[in-house]
């Protein structure tokens, strides 16, 4: 017989840090993954391989464990977005996709995601992240908005013609609107939180860019290896210095 207290979660608690790590982790994904893929010219196949196996393993330990434990979380959600840079840029560059095609194929898989996960456990709220079924959906769900936000920032930036900066001014805009939104009107806080989680990663993809790419396309031509080292400090400095607590259900 359930009672009326609350059921920790196995994912954070949606805080103004939680928001901070989320774009810091995006924006590594994008510079570490072109780091191994490019600067240590791997390619995106093994570079894909490489971070596709992290992912699993890093995934496989999160929903091994009992509860919630930051520093487990944030390592696979790097995870993911490293792999989905590469498995972004693999599926619209090396295999010919495109921008445009490879973010609609995301977007659909994202969507059927969703939708699965809502009629097979009932919610896609992350409070009730509390078993090892809704965990999978939610983690699956993590990898196809990781990858579809590498596939959407590269299209507004590139084939859009946006670049780096009004891409960037692009996606934090609409997050800006989202949070207005989940202040000021009563539009389903859960459809809001997957809004903003997706729209992060192509905030982080095109900062990422930003700061890596050579000065003659728009870039500020940083070493990818020293961005993500300075984004690995940040992201331990949030980590470790602030409080974290998990999500909680209440009965």
């Amino acid at each position: 017989m359930k009672d009326n207290a609350n059921t920790l979660s196995k994912v954070p608690a949606v805080t103004l840090v939680f928001w901070i790590l989320k774009i810091l982790a995006t924006t590594l994904g994008e510079t570490a993954g072109d780091a191994v893929s490019m600067s240590l010219d791997l390619g995106y196949f093994i570079g894909t391989a490489i971070f596709a196996v992290t992912f699993l393993v890093a995934a496989a330990v999160q929903i091994r464990t009992k509860q919630f434990h930051p520093v487990i979380y944030w390592i696979t959600i790097i995870a993911t977005t490293t792999v989905g840079t590469t498995m972004a840029d693999l599926a619209d560059r090396s295999l010919g996709i495109g921008y445009a095609g490879g973010s609609s194929l995301l977007l659909f898989l994202l969507c059927t995601s969703l939708f699965i996960w809502h009629r097979v456990m009932g919610s896609i709220s992350v409070d009730s992240i509390n078993n090892w079924k809704s965990e999978l959906f939610y983690w699956v769900t993590i990898m196809f908005s990781q990858t579809l936000g590498t596939a959407l920032g590269d299209w507004t930036a590139d084939s859009a013609g946006f670049g780096y900066l009004g891409s960037a001014g692009i996606f934090g805009g609409a997050l800006a609107v989202i949070a207005l939104l989940y202040y000021a009107t009563k539009i389903s806080h859960t459809l809001l939180f997957w809004a903003a989680f997706i729209l992060t990663r192509p905030l982080g993809a095109v900062v990422g860019d930003l700061l890596d790419k050579p000065l003659n396309e728009g870039g500020l031509d940083l070493s990818r290896f020293a961005a993500s080292a300075v984004l690995i400090a940040l992201m331990a400095c949030g980590i470790f210095f602030f409080k974290h607590r998990a999500a909680e259900e209440t009965h």
